[in-house]
């Protein structure tokens, strides 16, 4: 995977939870089937930014995904 490439959440790892503001869980779940580009890397996690279900810019809010949480979207 690359940055830039399309990828679609598929999963929400059992380990992610919210805590007092960061809705992790919440956003994560959210965003289940949609598609997303790969903003970058922190360690083996994905970057994505997801402002946009918040009804925000899109790079207002950023979370990390493992990568068993996504699918390649094919084309990128």
């Amino acid at each position: 995977m690359h940055i830039g490439q399309n990828v679609r959440i598929i999963a929400v790892p059992d380990s992610v939870v919210d805590e007092p503001g960061f809705l992790t869980r919440s956003i994560l779940i959210q965003c289940i089937g949609k598609v997303f580009p790969i903003m970058g890397f922190q360690g083996e996690l994905l970057a994505i930014d997801v402002g946009e279900i918040l009804g925000k810019a899109s790079y207002l809010e950023t979370i990390y995904v493992e990568p068993a949480c996504v699918e390649r979207v094919s084309g990128n």
